[in-house]
């Protein structure tokens, strides 16, 4: 069975951990990022996506200058290499990581489950945005996500998402599981590991909220044929920021 992010949500659904995930697959597939369908519309495309219309949505645009500053606890990561599973599930780019691989966060350890690739960066920091970005999906042993968005800024190849491109499914709905290939996602972090953190949600029906987002400050690079490459496979596929609200948003101390 393809570990999705919805799938992820169904089973923390099974412990009343989170809002009920698409009750079907035809309800998932109902959802696009542009038409009739889009992101507009999402809220009333089916009652299990009823959160896509709640107060505290992804992806937001990161007010700098209203974050409140400090000196954030380290996210310590800790990923090991997995074989190379990547799921075209029609709406995005998605690679399943095997168990074993997590980030400690103030003590408490959230499992890598998988990356999902969004074109253009769903994400900004003070109205800038970059080409694509990359989130790692994490889960702790109660279901809780913690996500960790990474800007890609188009600068340099990347060497990870160059194995990724190189063994894409060759049609949408699909999976490619090439033999004796492995990835290690410590890859997609920039150097500088600095974040902000909020609440948030996914940023796909149902946009289950209650979801921890750890968007890091200094993007990671991609190069312009990579972004090419992903723009023949998906030439739009992030959603439009969402209204901060009130919401709290944590933001590293200057140097």
């Amino acid at each position: 069975m393809k570990r999705s992010i919805e799938a992820m949500v169904a089973t923390a659904l099974a412990s009343g951990l989170v809002a009920m995930a698409p009750s079907s697959a035809a309800a998932d597939k109902s959802w696009a990022y542009a038409g009739p369908n889009g992101p507009t519309k999402w809220a009333k495309l089916d009652k299990s996506f009823a959160a896509c219309a709640g107060p505290l949505q992804s992806p937001i645009d990161i007010p700098d200058a209203h974050a409140r500053k400090g000196d954030l606890p380290p996210l310590l990561f800790n990923y090991k290499p997995s074989p190379l599973k990547i799921v075209d599930n029609g709406h995005m780019i998605q690679v399943n990581y095997a168990s074993d691989s997590w980030v400690s966060i103030e003590g408490k350890r959230y499992e890598l489950v998988e990356l999902q690739f969004h074109k253009p960066s769903e994400f900004k920091i003070s109205g800038k945005g970059q080409e694509m970005d990359v989130q790692l999906v994490h889960k702790d042993k109660e279901g809780k996500i913690a996500v960790v968005a990474v800007l890609l800024d188009q600068s340099k190849e990347n060497a990870l998402i160059k194995t990724i491109l190189s063994n894409l499914p060759q049609t949408k709905d699909s999976e490619s599981a090439p033999p004796n290939i492995q990835i290690n996602a410590f890859g997609l972090l920039p150097q500088n590991k600095e974040y902000y953190t909020f609440k948030g949600s996914l940023t796909a029906p149902p946009c289950t909220e209650n979801v921890s987002w750890y968007v890091l400050k200094t993007p990671a690079s991609i190069s312009a044929d990579q972004v090419a490459r992903f723009a023949k496979v998906y030439p739009m596929n992030a959603r439009p920021l969402q209204p901060v609200n009130d919401r709290d948003i944590l933001g590293p101390v200057a140097r």
